[in-house]
């Protein structure tokens, strides 16, 4: 087991620690920057990584040293039988931290379940405060749900982050309102700048440093807060008078690829190295056949040291990687 932790290091001596599972392409919204307003091609029942398959790959990436694990989507919860991979996965003999991410909308109908798997932390997108953009932005009329679903977490004792992906003339007047949540709430914030990938090409983001100038005009000096065992690439601070804190993940202003220590492990059996690029072995391909445990782990950890050294992300130009954000996993 030792030995087996030192092989997820890439050739630029960053150690993979973190592995996002998409559990499916399937998603109840539709949100601008996340899917086409049309949907997309579903994968066929042969396409998609069945839940056991999903569990090995896991299990065999704890065993190489993954010490979290964030559960995704498109929207996880509409897969049937989340639950019980989210329970298979907390059970490991490496006790790796499981979290998840959903939009929120299902939420509050899986929180007891969820919270027997041992899940302690959620992440859930909000965009907006107002419906009739909540309606625009992701097609359905949900806003209510998913503040509900954020209120009954809290009252659980969930660990809650909002993630918001701020977008000039959708939300970008709602920057005050939506870091708000954490004044009287004990939850955290985090605006995510906008990924130039598939259908979001066409949107324009907010660099995170213009957002902190406009929230200091209001709510006073943002005093760095403590770091957190799972602050990843996010810079957390702490407002006068915020019960909570609000973060910002800055990949394109301030690119943190030189920390980089997350895989991704899509829907469809790929495991990308980097958000940016398609490239990544077909662990479908080799599970179907009949790779041992053995083998997988020495395909992975080779292909670990192909991990790119940065992405090229650049407002404006295409990535590599022509999937929307729903097909990788958010």
């Amino acid at each position: 087991m030792d030995e087996n932790k030192e092989k997820l290091t890439d050739a630029y001596g960053r150690k993979m620690e973190y592995l996002r599972i998409s559990l499916t392409d399937k998603c109840n919204l539709r949100c601008q920057y996340c899917m086409p307003k049309e949907g997309i091609m579903p994968l066929s029942h042969a396409e998609v990584l069945t839940l056991e398959e999903i569990r090995r790959v896991a299990a065999v990436l704890t065993e190489l040293g993954i010490r979290k694990i964030r559960v995704t989507g498109g929207e996880p919860l509409v897969r049937r039988n989340a639950m019980e991979l989210i329970r298979q996965l907390t059970a490991f003999p490496a006790k790796p931290e499981v979290v998840m991410t959903t939009n929120g909308v299902l939420l509050s109908e899986h929180l007891n379940e969820l919270k027997k798997t041992g899940v302690q932390r959620i992440n859930i997108s909000l965009d907006t405060l107002n419906r009739d953009t909540y309606l625009r932005l992701t097609g359905t009329d949900a806003l209510e749900k998913v503040l509900h679903s954020i209120d009954t977490a809290l009252s659980m004792g969930f660990t809650v982050k909002l993630n918001v992906v701020p977008i000039r003339g959708i939300n970008d007047g709602e920057i005050e309102a939506l870091a708000e949540m954490a004044r009287d709430r004990d939850l955290t914030v985090r605006f995510i700048e906008l990924m130039p990938m598939g259908c979001a090409k066409g949107l324009s983001g907010i660099p995170g440093d213009k957002l902190v100038e406009r929230l200091e005009k209001i709510y006073g000096t943002a005093e760095p807060a403590e770091d957190t065992l799972w602050s990843g690439p996010a810079r957390y601070v702490q407002f006068p008078q915020f019960k909570g804190q609000v973060g910002f993940i800055n990949p394109l202003s301030h690119q943190f690829c030189k920390e980089c220590n997350r895989l991704r492990l899509t829907v469809d059996g790929k495991l990308k190295l980097c958000l940016f690029y398609p490239d990544g072995p077909d662990v479908k391909k080799l599970l179907r056949s009949g790779c041992t445990d053995e083998e997988l782990k020495e395909e992975i950890t080779k292909a670990v040291l192909r991990k790119p050294e940065r992405h090229a992300f650049v407002p404006g130009k295409a990535a590599a990687e022509e999937k929307n954000m729903v097909q990788i996993g958010g």
